[in-house]
């Protein structure tokens, strides 16, 4: 069919005729370019047409009212050079805050689906002037890039911040705190064993938004948790300026990823936006359809469940088809293979703030055809106080960040007593939470530490948060942290603190990876990376939040002990998976306490057995031993008996000066085995020679 390009009006000097009402956005066609743009309160729209850095435009096209359909505007202008064009809009309408309505001539407004901002090329440069958005090129070749598709269960997680990643000067990258940054650290990736990459927002946010100066620190919203465009990839990691191919320096990071069986999964924010509350500024869906993109009271106010000023009306059609269209644009167009939704139980409130049963977004999100065969997320929790780790509406495709492991395993492991039973069942899946019937078998996201809270090390290093540096106080940030120090509060030299401090990183290491469920932990965590005692980072663009890789070769035996567990676990399908059983009758996964198959936990539940069994893809049994003892004197464990062709085999040990030397386990005449104070031992079943 022939598409009919001729123009059919001249405004401001341009040729133009209505354009292509089904594709939002502005996209780039033979001799123009397509604009779309929908209000369903506005009155008029103007489309602003700029040249590249300039603050005033060059033409002000008004868009006949004859060019609009329904409450869609859309128009195509000819003879533009996009290589030299920025735009933005202007809409008229109702002004009445108290029903929510804010139209004004006076906002410059970012088109909601730009695909590029112009004026945020570069990192911690004030935004002059309202934001303006470009016209992107979609050329990239992907060649015959070939999709990871690694199931859940095989997954294994490394959440990582773009710009902290290699900021630091040790890194010794070319391009330190950008997408190109990443990709020369791929080769360490590789090496330490992960197949996903977690990004933290690469959204376009803009950190200057918050600036503020506290005991001559400049602090900025360096975390990126605050969206400006959810179709626009954040510039100012890119290497260079990209004008209309922006976002191919991501999307180089994601080939190169792939090529490496790494896959690549986004932490989206689509609770809230950068244009705050009451107080905050309208460069975008304020002054497009305030009262449609936000959650709003009675009265026009905000309601606030993400904590950041204002919600998204997330379930709202118009809204709930950007979300769609926007993952849709990540997927077709970044290869992304999944995505975190930060604060994902804001994204099943209904229009008055009310959570809801079966939320259409999330129902619309599971069973899109496109995003089949991409992972989903939830954070399943808001700053509203709505807790839904366990039970988020899922329809057997949401994967849920299992708070409650974290929480759970963490009281634990510093040695809180009580906790057997929960911490069992946690290594073993959550299968308390997560009902493999209604929920399937590979809900649970597994992770002891992320961008939010203490780092690993910090874990136990600090018996209180020190955020004094971010200027409220040490008031924000959790007081939640089940940590321990060890017995020093921060540095220390003494060499009995800083043992015991190994000791419990390594048994925090070795029960995330013999869990059942996807294991994710922060970058740095595997080199004993520290934040200082600051369990809220989140506007430091310093030493704090930067990765210091100096301390990898200072830490190897913690690299190698990681490095060591991750291909453990992937050695070994009956930790990750119910598999075929095993030759012996065991059960895929059981409980044990001081006495095999006793599942009457010693010494308040400070010391547990979980045993996994199955079978290995040649058909030979995989049997898989974790003993955890969290108590603080040794205990003597009694194994399940093995028939005499088997013998256990000791792979670990987090008491032993070599952590992953194998040796045959010598039992005590009644078939116990010694776990020493605050220690984990890993042992597999294996034929006796």
């Amino acid at each position: 069919m022939q598409v009919n390009l001729t123009p059919l009006d001249n405004i401001c000097g341009y040729d133009v005729r209505p354009g292509f009402y089904d594709i939002n956005g502005a996209t780039a066609i033979p001799c123009g370019v397509n604009f779309t743009i929908q209000s369903s309160g506005a009155t008029s729209c103007e489309l602003l047409l700029f040249k590249r850095g300039e603050t005033e435009p060059t033409a002000e096209i008004k868009i006949p009212e004859h060019y609009k359909i329904g409450h869609v505007y859309s128009i195509v202008v000819f003879g533009l050079d996009i290589s030299e064009l920025e735009y933005a809009y202007r809409l008229d309408g109702p002004c009445d805050p108290s029903k929510g309505l804010l139209f004004s001539p006076q906002n410059k407004l970012l088109d909601p689906y730009a695909k590029a901002v112009a004026n945020q090329s570069k990192w911690r440069s004030p935004v002059t002037g309202q934001y303006k958005a470009r016209v992107v090129r979609d050329d990239y070749d992907w060649e015959d890039l070939k999709m990871p598709r690694t199931p859940m269960s095989d997954l294994i997680i490394y959440e990582l911040h773009v710009r902290g990643f290699t900021q630091h000067l040790s890194s010794e990258v070319k391009n330190p705190g950008t997408f190109d940054g990443i990709i020369e650290k791929i080769p360490y990736l590789k090496e330490l064993g992960i197949n996903a990459v977690e990004l933290m927002p690469v959204f376009e946010f803009d950190e200057m938004l918050s600036f503020r100066n506290h005991n001559g620190n400049e602090l900025i919203d360096y975390w990126g948790y605050n969206s400006v465009s959810f179709f626009a990839p954040n510039t100012s990691y890119a290497s260079t300026m990209e004008c209309n191919g922006v976002g191919n320096e991501l999307k180089r990071l994601v080939h190169a990823l792939k090529e490496n069986g790494i896959e690549v999964i986004l932490d989206v924010v689509f609770n809230h936006t950068a244009e705050g509350d009451e107080n905050g500024r309208i460069f975008s869906f304020k002054g497009l359809d305030n009262n449609i993109y936000y959650l709003l009271t009675p009265n026009g106010r905000y309601y606030n469940y993400s904590g950041c000023g204002n919600t998204l009306n997330c379930n709202h059609p118009i809204v709930r088809q950007m979300i769609l269209e926007c993952l849709r644009y990540w997927v077709v167009n970044y290869r992304i293979d999944g995505f975190r939704f930060d604060l994902a139980s804001i994204l099943g409130r209904n229009e008055d703030g009310s959570p809801m049963n079966q939320p259409p977004l999330l129902h619309l999100l599971a069973f899109d055809p496109i995003l089949s065969g991409v992972k989903l997320i939830a954070e399943a929790w808001d700053a509203g106080g709505l807790y839904q780790v366990g039970s988020f509406p899922a329809w057997n495709r949401w994967a849920e960040w299992n708070g409650k492991y974290r929480d759970d395993m963490r009281s634990f492991l510093k040695g809180d007593g009580g906790l057997g039973y929960a911490a069992a069942q946690r290594i073993a899946g959550s299968v308390d939470l997560y009902n493999p019937i209604k929920r399937g078998n590979h809900v649970s996201v597994n992770f002891i530490t992320c961008h939010d809270g203490f780092t690993l090390y910090d874990l136990y290093a600090y018996n209180r948060k020190h955020n004094e540096s971010n200027g409220w106080n040490n008031t924000d940030g959790t007081d939640d942290n089940r940590s321990w120090n060890c017995g020093a509060e921060g540095d220390t030299d003494d060499h009995t603190v800083l043992a015991l401090r190994n000791k419990l990183i390594k048994n925090a290491c070795a029960v995330l990876f013999c869990s059942r469920g996807t294991p994710m932990f922060l970058a740095g965590d595997e080199f004993l990376n520290t934040q200082f005692g600051n369990n809220n980072p989140y506007c430091q663009d310093n030493e704090i939040s930067w990765l210091d890789w100096s301390m990898l070769e200072k830490n190897r035996d913690i690299f190698d002990f990681f490095k060591f567990m991750i291909a453990f676990r992937k050695a070994h399908p009956a930790i990750r998976y119910v598999t075929e059983p095993c030759s012996l009758g065991f059960p895929d996964v059981s409980f044990h306490g001081e006495r095999a198959w006793n599942n009457n936990f010693g010494h308040e539940g400070r010391n547990i057995g979980v045993m996994f069994a199955g079978e290995k893809e040649n058909g030979e049994d995989d049997i898989v031993y974790i003993a955890v003892n969290t108590y603080w004197e040794s205990v003597n464990m009694e194994l399940p008996r093995l028939p005499e062709s088997l013998r256990w085999i000791q792979v670990a040990d987090t008491c032993a000066e070599d952590s992953t030397s194998r040796k045959a386990v010598n039992l005590s005449q009644d078939g116990r085995v010694k776990v020493e104070a605050r220690a984990v031992v890993v042992l597999t079943a294996e034929m006796n020679v």
